[in-house]
């Protein structure tokens, strides 16, 4: 392949590529599509039905305990004894890892399965994307390609591009968060991700297909019917340098924590997993008997909570904003260390409700509040300045271009704060505290 990036884009080899990512983008959409609807269904099942089928007329307060404790033993037993330890830890942040080798991934995806069925605060979008990056490479591998190593993991980049996208419904944020993640950069950026928007954007209309025939609905970021958002005042570029500011503490926290538990956990798997389900579960149920809340805002990711957070935020006292920070800040760190998952959407959840809390102080309308929480918060938790951005932005979509200057100054606030007070990561034979990759990667070398 040219050294070039030009030539390389004239090349016929890129044109190939760029037809095989389109071609695999349906499959791998369809399979991630169907993964995230089968975590869905399964966690509908454990707390919703299962309960009225054993004859309870509601959920009791108790039930995360053992559901918990389910979850934890089969995350455990899919870390300790499959091939890939369930794929790499969230302990240190979201990063790119290579795709998974069709013997690893049984592995990524029950862990991923204990991880969003039972209620471990942990989000879908790492398994999603280790599970599109390997199922290209399985599809490689069963049609006895022989490809170029190169050509092999872009091939498997425009997996994650597919698996991203079919999590959160928007081919561009997918860009911008797997381009942070990678740290690529040059002139070789546009063609790395020119085959994962091709597959992206072909996947997307795989998303729209599969709703229609199967009706389980699509994935989207943006909450619907939030009150407007007027003109930017001087005192919401006041609140969003507080913001900025007061994410860090918390989101620095919560990732110290999953950094100190990662190394016990992975050591002691099966003692310590099971026991960390107890924990969560035990702060979901001090969290509901506290405030009549449900146990829910603590487990799970956060990502289909988030709209009824926002939505309802009226029924919600100061008091139970701060408890579930807490709470679930607390089961986050915990999380992180022990369990295999995505770290994105429990940071937006956390920043969510740090916003609306705060949007009960003067000067702060809750759209605005809301949206510097979840930029402030994720670019702690994520260090993705760029991605912080455009995540909060679309949450908020029919406001967000009166937004996104306070989302922005909120975010270079709380990542500056956060780079002079977090000291460098160590990396680990996982990765769980591996630094990210520098921009400068060699080009020769592209994929992440």
């Amino acid at each position: 392949m040219p050294a070039d990036p030009a030539a390389l884009l004239r090349s016929r080899a890129y044109l190939q590529l760029l037809v095989l990512a389109a071609i695999l983008g349906v499959p791998i959409s369809a399979a991630v599509y169907g993964f995230l609807a089968l975590a869905s269904y399964l966690q509908k099942e454990v707390y919703d039905h299962l309960p009225h089928g054993l004859g309870f007329a509601s959920t009791p307060v108790w039930w995360p305990l053992p559901m918990l404790l389910a979850g934890a033993v089969l995350a455990a037993l899919a870390i300790q004894y499959l091939p890939g330890r369930g794929g790499p830890s969230p302990a240190g942040g979201f990063h790119m890892h290579g795709a998974p080798a069709p013997a690893e991934l049984p592995g990524v995806i029950l862990a991923a399965l204990a991880t969003l069925v039972f209620g471990i605060v942990l989000g879908p979008e790492m398994p999603s994307i280790l599970i599109g990056g390997g199922l290209v490479i399985l599809v490689i591998r069963l049609l006895r390609r022989n490809l170029p190593e190169q050509a092999t993991r872009l091939l498997a980049t425009s997996g994650s591009f597919a698996g991203i996208n079919a999590l959160l419904g928007n081919p561009l944020v997918g860009a911008f968060l797997l381009m942070e993640a990678s740290g690529l950069g040059g002139q070789m950026l546009g063609l790395v991700l020119l085959p994962g928007l091709l597959s992206a954007g072909v996947g997307t209309l795989i998303f729209v297909g599969l709703d229609n025939w199967t009706g389980l609905g699509t994935f989207s970021l943006a909450v619907p019917g939030l009150p407007h958002f007027g003109q930017v005042t001087v005192a919401e570029f006041g609140w969003a340098l507080v913001i900025g500011v007061a994410a860090v503490p918390v989101g620095t926290g919560i990732r110290w924590l999953g950094r100190f538990l990662h190394p016990y956990a992975e050591r002691w798997t099966m003692l310590l997993l099971p026991a960390a389900g107890l924990v969560i579960a035990g702060l979901a149920i001090i969290y509901a008997e506290a405030t009549g809340q449900p146990g829910n805002d603590v487990l799970f990711s956060g990502q289909s909570a988030l709209p009824h957070l926002i939505e309802h935020a009226s029924s919600y006292t100061v008091g139970a904003l701060v408890l579930v920070l807490v709470c679930k800040g607390l089961a986050y760190g915990v999380s992180l260390g022990h369990f295999r998952g995505g770290p994105v959407f429990p940071a937006m959840y956390l920043g969510a409700a740090g916003g609306v809390a705060m949007s009960h102080l003067p000067g702060l309308p809750m759209v605005a509040g809301v949206a510097m929480g979840i930029g402030a918060m994720s670019v702690v938790l994520l260090s993705l300045p760029l991605t912080s951005v455009l995540l909060a932005s679309l949450l908020v979509a029919s406001d967000a271009i009166q937004v996104m200057p306070l989302v922005i100054v909120a975010v270079v606030v709380a990542h500056v704060a956060a780079a002079r007070l977090t000291p460098p990561a160590e990396p680990d034979k996982d990765g769980a505290g591996a630094p990210r990759p520098a921009a400068a990667a060699k080009a020769a070398d592209p994929a992440p």
